[in-house]
């Protein structure tokens, strides 16, 4: 399936006002930083450099894109003020396209021996259960068999919702309630998921960032589990985070990536803020490939990322 056809006029359109606030944030900001300037002088670099940063763009990201646009203005001495937004664009989507990791085309997941196991993990309030019902929902409008897990085990309203979702979206849901052990959780869903033929295993861990060492084991005994039925598991650990917290979620990522091998990220509630940038900043710092974000409540506006899209929505006029 081609790029176009993937990215239909629905999906560039939700994504389009998913970012709308960051966009209006962005550019109220950036005109005020170039108002009265016919050319980008260090003056106009400093106030974009506040820009980017208030932006949530991160301060690392921020001086790698200043360090690009200096030397583009020391190439050419007049570089006039209006031609400053196009140069940005390039320079971000550049600096996006050279991070090492390929964008998704669409839901379908690689081909493995067995389903495809992921390990969702995350702080509570993030939208790690809402992500993992909406994943299952467009899996399932695949044609994929789906089983989900629930182990997140210390949170009741985490077990309950994600039955709500199974229920919703009709797919099993394996759970042992509140206060029971996550690994055993896992253990039972990567067994039924393994027996049913399922294509797909979501399990929902960690709900909490108790400490970096609990956390390590409690995803070490779920992955030891996981493996007994299908050894090549877990084939992805996917860190939900919320878009809508900022500079938070370069600290939640951090402490993650510190304590699991973190191995994507979905970005969540992008249209609910201003701090949209803060994708910009994660994807290139973390270095982990951004594959899903949520710019919007209904299922589909849970979004594969492809970096030239969000781009382009970002800086659309």
């Amino acid at each position: 399936m081609g790029l176009k056809s993937f990215f239909s006029k629905d999906k560039k359109d939700s994504l389009d006002k998913g970012l709308e606030k960051s966009k209006q944030n962005f550019f109220t900001k950036l005109n005020k930083a170039v108002i009265g300037k016919s050319t980008v002088d260090a003056a106009v670099l400093d106030e974009l450099e506040e820009v980017l940063i208030t932006s949530d763009v991160g301060v690392e990201t921020t001086v790698k894109i200043i360090d690009r646009i200096e030397e583009r203005v020391a190439s050419d001495k007049y570089l006039n003020t209006s031609e400053l937004n196009q140069i940005l664009r390039e320079e971000i989507a550049g600096l996006l396209s050279e991070n090492n990791t390929k964008d998704l085309v669409d839901f379908n997941l690689p081909k493995v021996d067995g389903p495809y196991v992921i390990l969702v993990v995350g702080v509570n309030g993030v939208g790690k259960t809402t992500t993992i019902g909406k994943l299952a929902s467009q899996f399932k409008a695949l044609g994929k068999r789906v089983v989900l897990g629930a182990a997140d085990t210390f949170r009741a309203a985490a077990v309950d919702q994600l039955i709500m979702w199974g229920d919703r979206v009709g797919v099993p849901v394996v759970s042992k309630g509140m206060n029971t052990d996550p690994a055993a959780v896992a253990f039972e869903t990567a067994k039924r998921g393994k027996e049913e033929n399922a294509d797909v295993v979501i399990i929902d861990t960690a709900g909490r960032l108790h400490t970096k060492v609990n956390l390590m084991n409690e995803l070490s005994k779920i992955k030891n589990v996981v493996q007994k039925f299908i050894p090549e598991a877990p084939h992805d650990v996917m860190l939900v985070l919320d878009g809508s917290t900022g500079q938070n979620a370069f600290i939640q990522a951090r402490e993650f990536t510190k304590a699991t091998e973190v191995s994507s990220l979905a970005v969540t509630k992008l249209d609910g803020t201003a701090k949209g940038g803060v994708v910009i900043g994660i994807s290139d710092q973390f270095k982990i490939p951004v594959k899903y974000i949520g710019v919007g409540e209904k299922v589909e506006d849970l979004q594969v990322f492809n970096k030239t899209e969000f781009v382009d929505s970002f800086f659309k006029n």
